[in-house]
């Protein structure tokens, strides 16, 4: 598989996900909100390991080079 993101793009993701999946992770009443910031965090913490994004490459974009 092809890597479209950068050092610095899969720095924050890494920081991102971790935050989220953490203990200070934003917490809602709502169940479902809850569910879906933890969905987002695995989805950022894996693509932050492999360095590629299903979205940037819908859209065309590569920031390998950055």
């Amino acid at each position: 598989m092809k890597q479209n993101l950068g050092k610095l793009d899969r720095i924050f993701r890494f920081v991102l996900a971790v935050w989220w999946l953490g203990p200070y992770a934003p917490s809602f009443t709502a169940n479902w909100a809850n569910m879906l910031i933890i969905i987002v965090g695995l989805i950022a913490l894996i693509e932050s390991f492999i360095g590629f994004c299903w979205c940037h490459d819908l859209f065309k974009i590569n920031n390998r080079n950055q």
